[in-house]
């Protein structure tokens, strides 16, 4: 059975260290290596591979680094040339078994348009496509992309449990607030996240239920969601909703 910690990057980012029964290990997204090798370290864990979701630095800027202490990673991604160091890469759809442990892969397109996430186990590794109360900007994918790409994670199990890549469940819920301010469920949530991050402990892993009832961009097809971007109106699409919701908090 696979456990997985979470060790803090930077301000606000986790890389997510999956491991199994015999102290062997992989990461997903070491934007540092520093972290990742105190935590090997300290642990005793020895690190097999690596799971990449996309190209910015925050999330591969260590993998050099760790290729160096273990010449022998498998390293998962992307199939571009944007990932040189990928030596297996995946596309939709493809699947893989770690840990007997078995994993499929999402084409993700929004944040980055070769994005991809990785799903096992109930457990979704998403990168910078879903957070908890928000998505990831739109760098180079369109809102249409990025609407697709979370409706398709929207579609997993309910009780899926979502690894996402930063700390940024406060302030995403503070817009969602504004979009909904009588999202029983949203406030509750609220409530629950400021009393867990006063604490200094992560908001993360969410689950899929759960941002379907708190999530404005996971509730575009919402009637109080389409009014909160059109003037009260409800007709329009959900891209469109979708589309003016990211505008929204790009500005908010």
């Amino acid at each position: 059975m696979l456990s997985v910690t979470s060790i803090p990057a930077f301000n606000d980012n986790y890389i997510w260290l999956l491991k199994n029964d015999d102290n062997h290990c992989v990461v997903v997204d070491p934007g540092d290596a520093a972290p990742v090798l105190e935590t090997l370290n300290n642990e005793g864990l020895t690190l097999d591979g690596i799971l990449v979701t996309h190209h910015h630095n925050d999330h591969i800027g260590g993998i050099h680094t760790l290729l160096d202490h273990f010449p022998n990673l498998t390293i998962y991604g992307p199939t571009t040339e944007r990932f040189p160091m990928v030596n297996q890469p995946l596309k939709h759809g493809d699947s893989f078994t770690l840990f007997n442990a078995d994993f499929t892969v999402f084409q993700v397109p929004g944040h980055t348009l070769d994005h991809v996430a990785y799903y096992a186990e109930g457990m979704l590794f998403c990168g910078d496509t879903l957070f908890s109360g928000g998505c990831g900007r739109l760098f180079e994918g369109t809102p249409k992309q990025m609407h697709q790409s979370l409706t398709h994670l929207a579609s997993l199990p309910e009780n899926t449990l979502v690894f996402c890549a930063h700390e940024y469940t406060l302030s995403n819920l503070k817009f969602a607030q504004a979009v909904e301010p009588n999202n029983t469920a949203l406030n509750e949530y609220v409530v629950e996240a400021q009393a867990v991050r006063a604490k200094n402990v992560p908001t993360l892993p969410s689950s899929i239920g759960r941002e379907k009832r708190i999530n404005p961009f996971l509730r575009a097809h919402i009637d109080s969601v389409k009014a909160a971007v059109s003037q009260g109106a409800t007709d329009s699409t959900d891209t469109e909703t979708f589309a003016a919701l990211r505008r929204w908090k790009d500005e908010f």
